[in-house]
């Protein structure tokens, strides 16, 4: 076999099996995340594989259309099922360098995260509801306030690799020496912040609600039904699976091995799963001690977080340069 095919024929499994981790993953993740919130609220827990259940559910159902919408309504489910599906194969998962290592920016991920909010946005106002329209503004707020902290959380950890690129980013902080990074810390901290805001967790909001008055990602969804609301459904695990990987890849990166191979899948499979669960289980205590934010206390949530995003940028100039 050509040398040259045969490498090709390397990447594509490897991109495949990246693709399908986060697509098997994310649905998972959402049931461990609701078992371990059940059971630290003393109730049982419906087990894991429910998100998997509900998503074939609604697979079956019939697609029910809201009347007067336009062909946008019904095209944003695919697009924003496309804008993160087509974002898993930039974030290193399994192995520090992806295939698409030379494409992986940091910045064209959030482009992309932006691209399916507001094609989320357009399809629930394009439904003519006004609980459509109140969960698009609100999600645009959301984002509009945290994309700048993210952006400079991802600034901040690019000044080891001097580049945006993901696995340049993932190389440097695991080639670092020092035990401790107080850049980083910040950063950390606000990547907190942003994780629970840009995927609608609490305090900023509750995915198992359906209180109108007090929705902003469920308020987008409402008049989906059927596969387009599945669509949209694993979207969203989607995106959560997704920005675990990078604040794995971030500020918790050992254990990833450098190259994909027999040898080091199960590795790599064993240590991601690993470092899953930890983060679904401290994403539900959170969820399980703080009550949701009034919305007009949410721009002074996103407002901390840019502010530790940017202290943890120019503390390293002052102490680690």
């Amino acid at each position: 076999m050509d040398v040259r095919a045969f490498s090709l024929s390397s990447d594509l499994l490897a991109e495949a099996l990246q693709v399908a981790v986060v697509l098997i993953g994310a649905p998972l993740l959402a049931g461990w995340i609701g078992a371990c919130r059940a059971v630290l609220s003393n109730r049982t827990p419906a087990g894991i594989f429910q998100p998997w259940r509900d998503l074939m559910r609604l697979f079956r159902k019939e697609t029910i259309l809201p009347e007067g919408t336009s062909f946008l309504f019904r095209v944003v489910p695919f697009l924003v099922f496309a804008a993160f599906l087509s974002s898993s194969l930039f974030v290193p998962s399994l192995v520090t360098d992806p295939p698409l290592a030379p494409v992986a920016d940091a910045v064209v991920l959030v482009g992309l995260f932006s691209l399916a909010r507001m094609m989320m946005a357009f399809g629930a106002m394009d439904a003519g509801t006004p609980f459509g329209d109140l969960g698009g503004r609100r999600e645009m707020m959301v984002g509009f306030l945290a994309e700048p902290a993210t952006l400079m959380i991802l600034f901040t950890a690019s000044l080891w690799s001097q580049s945006t690129a993901l696995p340049a980013i993932l190389h440097s902080l695991l080639g670092t020496q020092a035990p401790f990074h107080p850049s980083l810390l910040f950063a950390l901290l606000s990547f907190v912040l942003i994780l629970l805001a840009e995927n609608g967790r609490l305090p900023i909001d509750n995915p198992s609600t359906h209180l109108e008055l007090t929705m902003i990602h469920e308020a987008m969804l409402l008049e989906y039904s059927g596969p387009l609301l599945a669509m949209m459904e694993w979207g969203a695990q989607i995106k959560l699976v997704l920005y675990l990987l990078i604040g794995i890849d971030f500020f918790f990166p050992a254990g990833l091995p450098a190259i994909l191979s027999p040898g080091s899948l199960g590795t790599g499979l064993l240590v991601l799963s690993a470092k899953l669960l930890a983060a679904g289980t401290a994403l539900a205590l959170v969820e399980t001690l703080f009550a949701k934010l009034r919305i007009f206390r949410v721009p002074e949530f996103t407002a901390l977080a840019y502010l530790l995003a940017t202290m943890g940028f120019l503390i390293h100039f002052v102490l680690e340069v």
